[in-house]
């Protein structure tokens, strides 16, 4: 596998999606790329970390990013295993139609103000949907249309999103959170043993990532599991192999917090694939 791989799942007239993996071997910054259309990125495996200038943003399973035309960016591993993203590039008239003018940057051409935004677990369960449909040609391309709208829909929602809060500074304190968190998925981590990693007291760190996150680190940390087990189900022929590897206790604990999250159990999220 070359350290950047693309394919093109979908081409219309209303939307382009494409799948893109890296390897990640490299750990340090790349050089500089420049975004030639406006993307909606949604990582779905892994992790890395996007820099514009002296912002950056961890792209991880619970976030979007935007990816603005024109825009120079870097991009960084620090954490190892490389990642995988589905991006959607939709016609500019229609994305306007979606986006709230409270996202929009003031300019000539569309661009988005923030760098990402955290997403609801629906926006989750449509990105494999829609993924998985494309890769097994079980969804037609008028379906995946209407599939990569609604996930538009949601991911730019005031109702099912978020952008970050606190300060710059606070931003970068929960980055290293995230980092830790998804650098280890499987592992039971203690709240005393994430805040070592950061070198931060217990207390401010709980304070600090609701304040960024708008979520408590435990539920932010089963929101990454979660959407792991969306990617690797059809893998697992053992579900319980699954839920220990994703460090649940048993199969029933992570049945029961996947149906909660998606509306189904890990069973049956699976099905129409097989």
């Amino acid at each position: 596998m070359p350290e950047v791989a693309v394919e093109t799942l979908l081409r219309s007239s209303s939307v382009t999606i494409r799948d893109i993996r890296c390897r990640g071997a490299c750990r340090h910054q790349s050089p500089e790329e420049c975004a030639t259309a406006t993307e909606l990125v949604f990582p779905y495996r892994g992790v890395y970390a996007r820099h514009l200038g002296r912002n950056q943003a961890i792209a991880e399973a619970n976030q979007v990013l935007f990816f603005n035309a024109g825009d120079g960016y870097r991009v960084s591993h620090p954490v190892a295993g490389g990642d995988a993203c589905l991006s959607l590039a939709l016609d500019e008239d229609l994305l306007r139609e979606f986006a709230p003018n409270a996202l929009l940057r003031e300019g000539p051409g569309l661009a988005f103000h923030h760098h990402r935004l955290r997403i609801d677990p629906g926006a989750q369960a449509l990105v494999a949907r829609l993924r998985r449909g494309l890769r097994t040609h079980a969804a037609e391309p008028l379906e995946a249309e209407s599939l990569a709208m609604a996930l538009v829909a949601r991911a730019l929602g005031p109702r099912t999103t978020r952008a970050p809060g606190g300060s710059a500074g606070r931003q970068r304190l929960a980055d290293r959170v995230k980092l830790v968190l998804a650098g280890d998925l499987g592992r039971r981590w203690t709240l005393g043993q994430v805040a070592a990693e950061v070198g931060m007291s217990p207390v401010y760190l709980t304070q600090v990532f609701k304040e960024v996150e708008g979520l408590p680190l435990y539920r932010y940390q089963l929101r990454l599991r979660l959407a792991r087990a969306l990617d690797l189900l059809d893998g697992y022929d053992d579900l319980t192999a699954l839920s220990l590897d994703l460090g649940f206790s048993s199969h029933s604990h992570f049945s029961a917090a996947f149906r909660t999250a998606y509306g189904r159990s890990p069973s049956a999220f699976r099905r129409p694939s097989r």
